[in-house]
């Protein structure tokens, strides 16, 4: 070997040595990984931002989005859209409207109302989840999720689907109450948003919200129908809202005109919505209340708690109403998604909730009044039926 050759024999072996070492890592990566325990890539889950607490203007805003109905991503073709949409429609459409919703209400939550995914023709309902909460994620706003009578159809029971769900990134969904044994369901829980940061209610909840898993679909007398809220939910319920009255009544507030208002949210409207057909309501009813045969008492209960001012479901997309039923108003969110059924020509849409706290004596106290009001998946992104759920008197 002369001098001259030793430097292109040295760069010879280090060329080769680099494609020996790039070669195993990749086979490592893509084909080992696969086979061996213990080597999986580990996700640690982003936690969101919590307490939830109203903003320094005194507002607190909810988005209510429904029944995405995802499946597939681009795969998955639209109903129930106008011919010239239906070539280009896809899931990505809901994605795409989910998007819009966070960029122009910017809400401090994200309440999910059931029927994320359309089971039935979702292929692995872990990717599919994952695609249709991919909007909240995105955002890194805390948001939650209960189940509709759909989800489950696919490859994961109602537990698994639910525990998956709390383990994404910026999700605050419960399974159910840790303490509490016996509860019927999955996605029972409950969250508290706590006062203005610097207020003498930083510290202190002045709205609750409770998630209610209303089940899927269940057989009685031979017949099948929708599934209903059981009486150990209403149970845990209603203790719980009398343990948060009590907690109230022991701090010392300067707003005590009211209990701590609450909010529920849950997907399969109850029986009693029926009666609204009959009374004035806010929005459009265009289709049959698809509830269960079972009259479980949920609105009794309800109503026996006192703090409960409105309640948020789903389930019937072409519905998107609010009415009042013994002093509580019960809203459709109004189908959010294109894989769900709709009317062509109709928006898709989605309900936004606002909560504002009282100001006395330049100080933030409790809340004063709930509205709400809804946006279409337009170019314009319209705002509709602006409303006031409950105003303290």
């Amino acid at each position: 070997m002369t001098p001259t050759d030793f430097p292109i024999k040295c760069e010879q072996s280090f060329l080769y040595l680099s494609f020996i070492f790039t070669s195993l890592y990749v086979l490592h990566c893509s084909v080992l990984q696969r086979f061996l325990l213990g080597h999986e890539q580990v996700h640690i889950k982003k936690s969101a931002d919590l307490p939830l607490r109203f903003r320094s203007d005194g507002t607190f805003k909810i988005l209510q989005v429904s029944d995405m109905h995802f499946g597939n991503g681009a795969a998955t073709r639209c109903r129930d859209v106008l011919p010239s949409e239906f070539g280009s429609c896809s899931d990505l459409n809901t994605t795409r409207f989910v998007r819009r919703l966070i960029e122009a209400e910017r809400p401090d939550f994200i309440a999910f109302t059931g029927d994320n995914i359309f089971g039935q023709t979702s292929v692995d309902a872990a990717e599919s989840m994952f695609r249709a909460f991919t909007p909240a994620m995105e955002s890194k706003l805390p948001w939650a999720a209960i189940l509709g009578n759909h989800d489950q159809e696919s490859t994961m029971t109602r537990e698994e689907l639910m525990s998956f769900i709390s383990l994404m990134d910026y999700s605050i969904s419960e399974i159910n109450p840790p303490a509490e044994k016996g509860i019927h369901g999955f996605g029972n829980y409950h969250l508290q948003v706590h006062g203005v940061l610097g207020s003498s209610l930083a510290n202190s909840s002045v709205l609750n919200l409770f998630f209610l898993d209303s089940g899927d679909r269940e057989v009685v007398n031979g017949r099948r129908t929708y599934g209903w809220i059981r009486e150990s939910q209403l149970c845990w319920l209603q203790g719980l809202s009398q343990k948060l009255q009590d907690q109230r009544l022991d701090l010392d507030r300067k707003s005590t005109d009211s209990l701590t208002p609450a909010l529920a949210f849950f997907h399969i409207p109850i029986p009693e919505i029926w009666d609204l057909w009959y009374k004035k309501f806010i929005g459009q009813f265009q289709e049959a209340v698809a509830c269960s045969s079972v009259n479980s008492g949920v609105l009794r209960a309800f109503v026996s708690t006192g703090d409960i001012k409105a309640a948020f479901m789903g389930h019937d997309h072409k519905n998107d109403f609010c009415g009042n039923l013994n002093g509580i108003w019960f809203c459709y969110g109004g189908g959010s998604g294109y894989h769900g059924y709709g009317m062509a020509g109709w928006p898709r849409r989605a309900r936004v909730i606002q909560a504002e706290l009282e100001q006395k004596y330049r100080e933030w106290t409790g809340v004063k009044r709930i509205s709400t009001w809804k946006r279409l998946d337009n170019e314009r992104l319209s705002v509709i039926d602006d409303q006031v759920l409950w105003e303290l008197q």
